[in-house]
């Protein structure tokens, strides 16, 4: 997630060539023309496109290490962490001592929708103003989705015009982990569940007072729950 992160937006746009009309008696002139080309004018259109393929590979290779590289590393031996636990009305119950939640990659995969695995497990970032708490206002927790551990309380929510959940502080600094992010030539700050290692977002210090932080979430990331 960037500062604001809006250089990721995917949208994909794209127009269907439309058809050459059967009732013209001299052919469809793109056709004509493709016909009517030299070979060294086709040779040259399929050696530019090789090699936008080409160029296209090498992109997607050296972005999904940088997107993966803002995601905390997996212990393969399970460990023990410290979190907090809350009740769902946001009350601070105790501080414990449990084993962090690790499980495989086709674990993860058949508990969380594919996007939200994305963005969970391979610390992708869900697009600008798409999420479903980027404008909520109610009064409750927010909850990891992931393995449930309580992660910011609505009264730390402010409106940050990012189109991210912005929080000022997080609800115990136990439940949540920062993590150095060099990907994408930058050095930021990247925010984990401390139960689960599940990718967050990141915090930025530009946030209002009393903390000046910025913990700019995933929708994805969390799992609202209301205050009743």
């Amino acid at each position: 997630m960037l500062a604001p992160d809006r250089n990721r937006d995917r949208t994909n746009v794209g127009t269907a060539a439309q058809a050459c009309p059967e009732r013209s008696r001299r052919g469809c002139p793109a056709e004509q023309s493709s016909a009517a080309s030299p070979p060294n004018i086709q040779r040259r259109a399929f050696l530019a496109m090789s090699a936008a393929t080409i160029a296209g590979l090498v992109f997607w290779q050296w972005r999904k290490p940088a997107v993966l590289g803002a995601a905390p590393a997996v212990d393969s031996e399970p460990k023990e962490v410290t979190v907090v636990l809350f009740s769902d009305a946001g009350q601070r119950l105790k501080q414990v001592r449990i084993a962090k939640i690790v499980k495989t990659v086709a674990e993860w995969r058949k508990q969380l929708s594919a996007g939200v695995f994305d963005i969970t497990r391979n610390a992708d970032t869900e697009i600008a103003f798409s999420g479903k708490y980027w404008n909520l206002h109610d009064s409750g927790i927010y909850r990891c989705i992931c393995c449930d551990n309580a992660l910011f309380d609505s009264a730390t929510k402010f409106e940050s015009g990012t189109g991210w959940p912005s929080f000022w502080a997080p609800i115990a600094a136990e439940n949540v982990t920062e993590i150095r992010d060099t990907t994408f030539g930058m050095v930021r700050t990247a925010v984990a569940c401390t139960e689960c290692d599940a990718h967050l977002g990141h915090v930025f210090d530009d946030g209002p007072e009393p903390t000046l932080l910025r913990y700019c979430m995933n929708s994805a990331s969390l799992r609202f729950v209301a205050r009743t």
